[in-house]
């Protein structure tokens, strides 16, 4: 057998995975980072109309239609005041393939790649990708990035560096300081900010604010998805925008990995972002009382967990043996290790369940807590 590349041997299965395929049929899974609502009826009638109006049987422009790229225009105007061009964004296959291509079109061989440390899975994953160099960064207590941190970690091999915010897996809220800082490094420093900002609207305390509204330069590229917002994980639409020259280059990786994004879900999206809002804010409520009811339990239980701001994950710390104990006993979380050496110690529990389902796993954390202190 021919040997493999060394990008793809330095990337494995995602500890996520591994316990979701090591749990049993019956267990309660509280490891899913996807809602638990359905997809918007106007979301998905828009792309009925347009199957059932031909509309969807061949390929849309690489970057996409230019509707649906109207639309994530005027969704930034309206929800982040920031001036996009409709020319200046990629619709992609989800916020997964938008930080791939972000990723490819900005780090060379050698080059660094700051990302929080616990962070989303795939920051480390995509720089090996890219034949770049992970170097994962500690948070603060609270569980957000430090920018001071961040400014450190920089040197003469820094391409980029990755801010999310509401994070996944912490449920963390940068504030606008924060952001605003981020701007200034990227600035300064003359490095790319690639801004994840898939969970934007799930905010409790607090408000999302993107760096990009901040930057002098353009070294600010950001992504973000229908994903999480619509709860439209299955639909795999995202887009990633930036200046003129960085969309150019993104969109040459694009072409040839995607083509474009699903014609279908590209107007599924557009009717998303232009229709109703109020199914997110019902979603973002329930998300908000599902928080509440979890930090409660978990203060009652002695385990500290820093109380997150927005998306609809926790990740509280726990005592040695907690996660396999509460594995054992039926109840899907992930140990905080899977996402970060820093994460060791943690654990992450997504709370897009509903408030039954959640407060039975609470039980079992309940009694799995008795029996490692024991």
């Amino acid at each position: 057998m021919t040997e493999f590349s060394r990008r793809v041997e330095q990337v494995s299965i995602s500890g996520i995975r591994e316990v979701f395929e090591a749990a049993g049929e019956d267990a309660i899974n509280l490891g899913l980072g996807q809602p638990d609502f359905p997809t918007p009826d106007h979301a998905r009638e828009g792309a009925i109309d347009a199957i059932e109006g031909d509309k969807t049987d061949a390929y849309t422009s690489n970057k996409g239609t230019e509707s649906l790229r109207t639309a994530i225009a005027e969704k930034h105007a309206r929800d982040n005041d920031l001036d996009v061009d409709p020319e200046n964004v990629i619709a992609t296959a989800g916020g997964s393939e938008a930080l791939h291509i972000a990723m490819e079109a900005h780090v060379d061989q050698g080059e660094e790649v700051i990302f929080p440390d616990p962070g989303f899975v795939s920051y480390d994953a995509l720089t090996h990708l890219a034949g770049g160099d992970p170097n994962p960064v500690p948070l603060r207590d609270d569980l957000t990035l430090d920018p001071a941190t961040v400014e450190e970690a920089i040197t003469d091999d820094t391409a980029a560096f990755v801010v999310n915010s509401p994070a996944n897996p912490t449920g963390a809220v940068q504030s606008t300081a924060d952001m605003r800082e981020f701007a200034r490094i990227a600035d300064e420093h003359d490095v790319l900010c690639i801004s994840d900002e898939v969970y934007e609207h799930i905010v409790f305390e607090g408000e999302h604010r993107s760096p990009m509204e901040f930057a002098e330069s353009d070294n600010v590229v950001v992504v973000n998805a229908c994903s999480k917002t619509y709860s439209m994980t299955g639909w795999r639409l995202g887009w990633v925008t930036g200046s003129h020259e960085r969309v150019e280059r993104m969109l040459r990786v694009h072409q040839y990995v995607q083509a474009c994004a699903s014609a279908p879900a590209q107007y599924a999206a557009e009717a998303a972002l232009s229709g109703p809002q109020d199914p997110v804010d019902e979603m973002v409520e329930a998300f908000e009382e599902r928080r509440d009811v979890l930090v409660e339990r978990f203060e009652e239980m002695g385990i500290d967990c820093p109380r997150p701001e927005g998306a609809f994950y926790a990740m509280p710390k726990v005592p040695d043996g907690w996660v396999d104990e509460v594995l054992d006993r039926g109840v899907v979380v992930v140990p905080g290790g899977a996402f970060g050496e820093h994460g060791e110690g943690y654990a992450r529990i997504s709370y897009a369940a509903d408030l039954e389902t959640i407060e039975e796993a609470l039980d079992v954390m309940e009694a799995a807590t008795e029996a490692v202190r024991s």
